[in-house]
């Protein structure tokens, strides 16, 4: 997939309040820290279509991005560690699942993880909220660029392991580096598939 054409469409809290089109949406969310923001920006070849921040934790709304005038981005705010007041966690991650309860047009979730680490529990749990509650999803690696090909070879197998525990089989998953680019063709190509069948 090309992307053409990126822009910014609506920020906001409420999941009413969303964009009213039709179009499918792929959602992606991760903890705090994971590289959403860079991993949005090298997808989509914009320098700064989502806000990369030092200090974890910036996205804390729903944000809207139209992708080639036929699918929407969706840049969810993060769970877990963010440096937010309780209040403010707990209103955002309540938007969060509404947002996932809600929103009909959603066709995927992307969960990102980082790939340096062995599986967190934050990142199980939510991949265990997403699968009882029957939402798609997708998982992926980011900062592959810092690993040794053996290192990440060995830590996806242990997220595989561990979610083999309880799922049949395993998600869906892309390896990526917002550095160099890796994942991005495969990334890109997928959806633009998923959006083919959806077509017919």
């Amino acid at each position: 997939m090309q992307i053409n054409s990126a822009e910014f469409v609506v920020s906001n809290s409420d999941v009413k309040k969303c964009p009213e089109s039709n179009l499918p949406e792929y959602a992606f969310i991760g903890r705090s820290n994971v590289g959403k923001s860079s991993l949005i920006n090298m997808l989509t070849h914009r320098k700064s279509l989502a806000k990369t921040s030092g200090r974890p934790g910036k996205t804390q709304l729903i944000n809207h991005f139209l992708i080639n005038k036929n699918w929407h981005l969706v840049d969810l705010p993060g769970y877990g560690y963010a440096r937010v007041s309780k209040k403010a966690k707990k209103t955002f991650q309540k938007f969060i699942t509404d947002y996932f309860f809600h929103r009909k047009q959603l066709i995927s979730a992307f969960v990102l993880v980082d790939s340096r680490h062995e599986p967190q529990k934050i990142d199980l749990e939510f991949m265990q909220w997403l699968g009882e509650n029957a939402i798609p999803f997708s998982i992926i690696f980011t900062k592959a660029d810092k690993l040794k090909p053996n290192a990440l070879d060995r830590n996806i197998k242990q997220y595989s392991d561990k979610l083999l525990e309880t799922w049949e089989s395993m998600p869906p998953y892309f390896v990526t580096s917002s550095s160099n680019e890796t994942g991005r063709e495969e990334l890109l190509n997928y959806i633009e598939e998923v959006n083919a069948n959806l077509a017919n």
